[in-house]
Formats: C-alpha cells, structure tokens, sequence
C-alpha cells in the first residue's frame, strides 16, 4: 500500500510525471536520481561533484521517508561512461559503506548528456 510519495521540487518530476520517491509499508523506493541540484536545476560537470550531490539527493528523500542510508538495501548505478565508475568509489562508499546494500551498475545513456551518473535506491522504511 502507498503511503506517501515525495517530491523534490525538480522540474523533472513535473514535467515527466513521477515522484522523487515512493513510501509504502515496507520500503521506500528512491527513483533515478541524477547530480543535480534541484534548487538551482544546475548540474556539475565533474563526476565526483555529480556523485555527491546525487547521493545528497538521495539522502534528502531518506530523511523526508522517515528513514536513513543505513537502511539502504539495493543500489543501482547507472553511467554513460563505465570509466567514470571507479572514481566515485571512495564517495559511494562514504555514502553507502554502512549499508552494504546489494548493487548493480549499468552502463547506458542518460536523458540528458550532462548527467554523467544515476542513482537509484530502494530502503526500508
């Protein structure tokens, strides 16, 4: 059963019609979440500086669940650009390293070419 959804204030959700994040009675469900800052709708160009703010992102819509990233127990990465991936290793993990939770990465493109990386999380609630 649906909860609650939460919205960032991203254009994106808006325009293409879906929530930051999905709170039912067991999880919530964190969609695809890029490097940008929503308040400004700017985007990094750097892939670390994309990686953090994702994360921060990410985190934004743990907290408003009612939740934390330790209870984080899927993880998906996806990047254009399968170079770009280690690089963000020592952020993913100041970010996840508690969790462990399960994780993919998967090379594709993204909507925009800005966006270097996607995030998308699933946590208990």
């Amino acid at each position: 059963m649906i909860e609650k959804r939460i919205v960032s204030g991203s254009s994106f959700e808006k325009e293409i019609g879906y929530a930051r994040a999905v709170v039912d009675t067991h999880y919530i469900h964190v969609s695809g979440t890029t490097g940008y800052n929503y308040s400004s709708m700017t985007i990094s160009e750097d892939i670390i500086e994309q990686a953090e703010q994702c994360l921060e992102n990410i985190q934004q819509a743990i907290h408003d669940a009612g939740s934390s990233m330790d209870k984080i127990v899927r993880v998906r990465y996806i990047l254009p650009n399968r170079e770009d991936f280690e690089p963000c290793w020592p952020i993913l993990r100041q970010y996840f390293g508690n969790a462990q939770p399960a994780a993919t990465m998967i090379v594709a493109g993204l909507a925009d070419a800005k966006m270097k990386i996607e995030i998308e999380v699933t946590a208990l609630r």
